[in-house]
């Protein structure tokens, strides 16, 4: 839902045909707008059906012959529907203003309640299910005449207090991102006693599914990177803001036009969430085959979104779905378990980077998972039209750590940053013009910054708060470049380990000497209690009691308090 086109049950064609079909999934208290992928909330996909769904009856079971046949001509009558009726007038009442407020579910919104006095009602486009999609024409004001897709919700299925809170937290989602060009446009929101209506600009190309069916999967590279970069643009947008989508997938992006060149519209926040920088979401949403495998282990944050993008990728670029099984398990076993396979037809005639990009966002270890605004700066798309690179937050958490590290860390960082690759630095780039004044960054200059992209979704994610940590930072480009690296996006290459050597290489010419136990129990977080020498000994060199290679890698990842732990 949360578009224009209403969709027949479809059969996928990269499926063989004697396929069963996926069994419908349970709701677990979340709120679905669409019938599209089977999910791990909502409902089940008619079009990536893999199970049958048993629905015999099952047999009447046959009566005893010992039972004994009731004396009365009729049943006596039943209590239940009056102790019900009884019930829900207890639980209901009636507000001032004729809106029904159920006990400890108040389905008021505060919306203006003159939806029909506003637009002429057309018909229904489309129907999910949570809700459906009407079109409606703009009686007056900025639209007047216009056609617009207006989503309504029936309060009915809002039967659970998170079910509310969801569809407060998408108006609040549509109303402060929606002047992205690639996301849906927001005009208005209503309600009566019975729906609650959101208007929204109407969408005539369809989704991007009709697209990729139509063509049967076949799209160049070029029109992939066309369609990945509108995606990752409106993804490193709201990333920016603090906002999570949890259910990209080929359904949830709109065509505005029938054009072959129209642009692409994000929609359906209804599963989005607000996610502060250093914050892990845990709820398990999403749809399956799209789904990433730190979602499944509930601990996530905004790279769950990266991954959906990197699967909507690979589709894209050879017609197939890099995870497949005949079960909703057996896709979550492959999402968890198995690397995407590059041998299918179209692979070998497409591009070694086409292929690097898309294992960049189907890393496994979020860590070393491009972010959105790195996959712009990817060597395969960021000569592309339309690319808009902006600030990354998770520049924002490398600066904490390199601020917080010690001497050591630091001069360790500095040589690895001395042996960055051109593809490394121009992402690093990016992100220092976008933060410096007068070739420094300082924490005015990084909220400076922030500020001409805030938004009220930024506010409420305090992601300015977040820069309290950076108190009387200022680093020149080179120290940007040692603060901002991601050791952990590195490690994921495949050229690590010679970097990684000739870093250690620089380290000990420029860096490295006797380390003082102290300083390094320090940069651990290790108390006085600890038997140091036991704890760092693998550490040092014992030549010179200098920091060993070893020591040296251990220090670039630095140490998080679950290690402390282990080490103590």
């Amino acid at each position: 839902m949360g578009g224009c086109a209403s969709k027949p049950p479809r059969r996928n064609p990269y499926l063989p045909p004697d396929s069963p079909e996926q069994p419908k999934t349970p709701e677990n208290g979340h709120r679905r707008e669409d019938d599209g992928e089977p999910s791990v909330v909502g409902k089940a996909s008619p079009f990536y059906s893999l199970s049958p769904v048993d629905n015999k009856k099952s047999p009447a079971r046959p009566s005893s012959g010992n039972s004994t046949p009731k004396k009365t001509p009729f049943p006596p009558p039943s209590p239940a529907k009056h102790i019900m009726t009884l019930l829900m007038k207890r639980r209901r009442r009636t507000d001032h203003d004729g809106s029904e407020v159920m006990a400890g579910l108040d389905k008021r919104f505060g919306l203006s309640k003159q939806f029909r006095d506003h637009y002429d009602i057309g018909e229904e486009v489309g129907r999910g299910h949570f809700g459906y999609t009407i079109s409606a024409t703009c009686k007056s004001g900025d639209h007047a005449g216009e056609k617009v897709a207006v989503k309504v919700l029936p309060k009915a299925k809002m039967t659970t207090a998170i079910a509310i809170e969801d569809v407060r937290r998408e108006l609040r989602i549509l109303r402060e991102l929606s002047r992205h060009s690639n996301l849906i446009q927001f005009y208005d929101a209503f309600e009566d006693i019975d729906h609650v209506y959101i208007v929204m600009e109407l969408c005539e190309g369809g989704e991007l599914l009709d697209i990729i069916l139509t063509r049967g999967g076949k799209f160049t590279e070029d029109e992939s990177k066309n369609v990945t970069v509108q995606i990752l643009n409106v993804v490193a947008f709201f990333h920016l803001q603090g906002v999570v989508h949890r259910d990209l997938k080929p359904e949830n992006f709109l065509l505005k036009t029938k054009a072959d060149n129209s642009q692409l519209k994000a929609i359906d926040f209804g599963l989005s969430d607000f996610v502060k920088p250093d914050e892990k979401l845990n709820d398990i949403v999403g749809s399956a085959y799209y789904v990433a495998p730190e979602v499944l282990l509930r601990s996530y944050d905004t790279q769950a979104d990266v991954w959906s993008v990197g699967v909507i990728s690979y589709i894209l670029l050879c017609g197939c779905r890099p995870f497949w099984a005949r079960t909703e398990s057996g896709i979550f076993r492959a999402v968890l378990k198995t690397v995407p396979s590059f041998i299918e037809p179209a692979w070998p005639s497409l591009s070694p980077l086409a292929k690097d990009f898309v294992n960049g966002l189907l890393n496994k270890d979020p860590r070393k998972r491009l972010t959105a605004a790195q996959a712009l700066c990817h060597p395969w798309i960021r000569d592309h039209k339309g690319i808009e690179v902006p600030i990354d937050i998770g520049v924002l958490r490398s600066l904490k750590a390199y601020t917080l590290s010690s001497p050591l860390r630091k001069a360790a960082l500095r040589a690895l940053s001395k042996t960055l690759t051109t593809n490394d630095l121009f992402y690093l780039k990016k992100q220092f013009i976008h933060l410096e004044t007068s070739d420094r960054v300082t924490v005015d200059s990084i909220k400076t910054a922030l500020m001409k992209h805030a938004t009220n979704a930024m506010k409420e994610c305090r992601i300015i708060d977040y820069l309290k940590w950076l108190t009387a930072l200022e680093l020149d480009q080179g120290d940007f470049y040692a603060g901002a690296v991601n050791v952990y996006r590195l490690e994921g290459l495949d050229r690590w380990e010679e970097q990684a050597r000739s870093a250690y290489d620089i380290f000990e010419s420029d860096g490295n000497r006797a380390i003082i136990i102290e300083e390094l129990a320090s940069e651990l977080g290790l108390s006085p209690t600890v038997p140091l020498h036991v704890v760092v000994s693998e550490w040092i060199r014992h030549s010179d009691g200098k920091l060993s290679f070893l020591g040296f890698m251990k220090l670039l990842h630095g140490v998080s308090t679950r290690n402390h732990r282990k080490l103590r």
